[in-house]
């Protein structure tokens, strides 16, 4: 009987131990930190949650920002992205164990719409290209810390002022550091205060000779960046409303 019940405790010790490690695993990849207007996310699965500051972000989630809707994303790499409104995100891949940089893996889908993202450690100890965000017609990687990336292929009316008038194709500007944009038809580095134009998967990115009039400094949640880094800005940092 004695030895029926320490077979007994023992099991239940390594159930606990189980679940514990599963939790580890499960835990979220980012979280809400700021949030002004609605963020959902769809699960691998269809389900559909509508998330709110400190909720979790995971692998396999597809965020919504809906109209005059803005969302910040910490990591737990120390990256950091402000989605836009309506701007729809596909994380796609994520993984992150700070000490195993090998492993290192972080792929975002952005589907339409806008967001500035700044770099962790993710693209930065090891491999390059374990960081990149991948649209329809273009993939960013990274060679930087901070930069903005919209997806007009579908128009950003709504995305940002004055989105219904820009061309249709993706767009990105680089704060700090430098991205690369990469199609079928080759790469283009975008250095400190350029900005990057891809007008579809079979046209070689190029750099505009300056803002098409992107407006990126409406942003409400401060991400390290200034507004005055993109050449002939305003010299403001964004606020938090």
């Amino acid at each position: 009987m004695k030895i029926e019940r320490r077979v007994l405790a023992s099991c239940l010790v390594l159930l606990l131990l189980s679940a514990g490690s599963g939790i580890a695993i499960a835990a979220g990849a980012g979280t809400v930190t700021h949030l002004s207007g609605t963020l959902s996310a769809q699960k691998p699965d269809g389900s559909v949650r509508i998330l709110s500051q400190k909720s979790d972000v995971n692998p396999g989630d597809v965020l919504t920002t809906q109209r005059d809707s803005y969302a910040q994303i910490n990591f737990t790499d120390g990256s950091s992205m402000t989605m836009r409104p309506n701007t729809q995100l596909r994380v796609e891949a994520y993984h992150f164990v700070q000490d195993r940089p090998q492993e290192d893996n972080t792929i975002f889908r952005l589907i339409k719409g806008g967001l500035r993202t700044v770099t962790g450690l993710v693209g930065k100890r090891g491999n390059q290209d374990a960081y990149r965000i991948n649209t329809a017609t273009a993939t960013i990687g990274i060679r930087g810390s901070s930069g903005d990336t919209l997806d007009c292929s579908q128009g950003c009316e709504g995305v940002v002022v004055g989105g219904d008038k820009l061309e249709q194709g993706v767009y990105h500007t680089t704060y700090t550091g430098s991205y690369i944009m990469s199609n079928d038809a080759g790469s283009t580095i975008i250095g400190e205060g350029q900005f990057g134009f891809a007008r579809d998967s079979k046209t070689l990115p190029v750099i505009l000779p300056g803002d098409p009039g992107l407006n990126l400094q409406q942003l409400p949640f401060v991400l390290g960046v200034s507004a005055g880094t993109i050449r002939g800005g305003p010299t403001q940092e964004c606020i938090v409303r």
